[in-house]
């Protein structure tokens, strides 16, 4: 990692720059307008080094209806600039994501990923899709990449909180 590497929590002002970081991204990542950007920036951190994002990783939450306390948060748009990769950026954004949703108590905490190896590394293991119904109703429904959620190639992952 390089040593300059700051996480802290996104603001407005950094709509654009996460914007420009997904959609550089786009091949891996579903894409977000500036909009739901600037809606969702409390559920932003970002890696900066000087005054350059390099990295951005976000949350959403999937209730699961007449049972709150049974909510999957799932981490998502987690971002690296190709040059900052393998330094430890991504492990931090995703580490930070965590502890910063740990404060809800979460079942647990959910990724889809082209990228299962570094999930891996974080306590992540694979689960059946099937098992994640509310999110692909909730995302993946409206992805325009793949016809059917369950013949893309992500992998569903999760890490178990409680």
């Amino acid at each position: 990692m390089t040593k300059e590497t700051t996480i802290r929590a996104a603001r407005l002002k950094d709509a654009e720059k996460i914007f420009a970081l997904i959609h550089r991204n786009s091949d891996l990542l579903v894409p977000r307008s500036v909009g739901n950007i600037v809606e969702n920036i409390d559920r932003f951190l970002v890696a900066e080094i000087g005054a350059d994002i390099v990295g951005c990783a976000a949350f959403q939450v999937h209730p699961e209806i007449g049972q709150p306390e049974s909510a999957t948060v799932e981490i998502v748009s987690v971002a690296v600039r190709a040059p900052y990769r393998r330094q430890g950026i991504g492990r931090l954004l995703v580490e930070g994501v965590a502890d910063k949703v740990s404060a809800f108590n979460p079942k647990e905490v959910l990724v889809l990923t082209f990228a299962p190896e570094f999930f891996t590394t974080l306590g992540f293991h694979e689960i059946p899709k099937k098992k994640v119904m509310h999110k692909l109703y909730t995302g993946c429904i409206n992805c325009a990449k793949h016809a059917d959620p369950f013949t893309c190639p992500e992998i569903a992952m999760v890490r178990e909180v409680r």
